[in-house]
């Protein structure tokens, strides 16, 4: 045996051993700390320290994926979306990427894409995301979001609809209202017909949801069908109590046309029937009581309204109009700090 080969070749073992044991997991044990520290950073908001460690840790290890998306992230963030595009792409190319972590590339790129306006190039890295994980709910809502941008509505449905299905919820009015976008569409056109069909269909898969009542009601009115449209009016306004005051000029306007002007109060005491809360409908049917001649019947509807809700500015103006020509001057200076004295406490 040659006894010098072989004592050679144990001491190169033993120090590669040496090698391979001390001082490779002592430099990753430092990488990672480093990136700890980015983390922490991150957290803190200070990306500019974190960006510093991020550099460090890539110049001691190049195979350091996370690190590569977490600077691309940052850079996006800072409104550097061309340099984040640039980092994340060069992760592409990278060979035996896990699935998850192609994910997250593709997911960076498509948040960096969407925020240089390149929506079809998002979309697009968003599609790549969903082709590793088909329910993968953060690109069915970022996509979902690119639709609505693009006013791509049979889209938008179809993907609220995949949405819904992961989420394992149901949320009739969102579709409802993809079909009344495309009802819109479509009579911007020409399409009448067509409008109304889509706008009938979203009222059929959400009957309680008050936007397609508001554009049925608003065409009809345009062919002069005004029955019709103060039918659909008066739907949106209960079901939509909150922005029912968009209709009541018009409901009036109608009824008037018609010869109908009388059924104005039946209206707004319907309205006050199913939300006695109501100001705007409150104002409206104190207006006409007024017009009527029943001035005091008017003011006792503002008395209880206020007794219910001291606090409405609102409420105590439409008192005020009510008693300029039965008040004395003191009594209205009084209702007028009162009402100087809520808008000051309310700031």
């Amino acid at each position: 045996m040659n006894w010098p080969l072989f004592i050679l070749l144990v001491l190169l073992l033993v120090t590669s051993g040496s090698i391979f044991f001390y001082y490779r997991p002592k430099q990753q044990a430092r990488t990672e700390s480093i990136y700890t520290h980015a983390l922490n950073a991150m957290v803190r908001g200070d990306t500019r320290t974190a960006l510093s460690h991020l550099r460090d840790v890539v110049k001691q290890d190049t195979n350091h994926i996370d690190a590569y998306l977490q600077m691309g992230d940052i850079l996006r963030e800072e409104d550097n979306a061309d340099a984040a595009i640039k980092i994340h792409q060069s992760l592409t190319v990278r060979p035996n990427l896990s699935n998850e972590i192609k994910r997250e590339i593709h997911k960076s790129l498509a948040l960096d894409f969407e925020q240089v306006n390149q929506f079809a190039k998002a979309r697009r890295e968003a599609e790549l995301v969903l082709k590793l994980d088909k329910k993968n709910l953060w690109a069915n809502k970022f996509l979902l979001t690119i639709f609505e941008q693009q006013r791509d509505w049979d889209k938008a449905t179809q993907m609220s609809k995949t949405i819904q299905r992961i989420k394992q919820s149901q949320d009739p009015s969102q579709i409802a209202r993809f079909l009344v976008y495309q009802g819109m569409d479509k009579h911007e056109k020409g399409d009448h017909a067509e409008a109304i069909t889509t706008f009938q269909k979203a009222v059929k898969i959400a009957p309680e949801f008050g936007l397609p009542y508001l554009r049925l009601g608003d065409l009809y009115a345009e062919t002069r069908d005004l029955v019709k449209a103060i039918e659909y009016w008066e739907k949106f306004a209960l079901l939509s109590p909150e922005d029912g005051r968009r209709v009541y000029s018009k409901i009036e306007s109608a009824l008037f046309d018609l010869g109908r002007f009388s059924e104005v109060e039946k209206f707004y005491k319907r309205i006050m029937d199913k939300d006695p809360s109501n100001l705007s409908a409150l104002a409206k049917l104190a207006n006409v009581l007024e017009e009527k001649g029943e001035h005091n019947n008017a003011l006792t509807l503002v008395e209880d309204a206020l007794s219910q809700n001291e606090t409405s500015v609102h409420a105590h103006l439409m008192k005020l109009k009510l008693s300029l020509h039965i008040s004395k001057p003191h009594e209205l200076s009084n209702q007028i700090d009162e009402i100087i004295r809520l808008l000051t406490s309310a700031k």
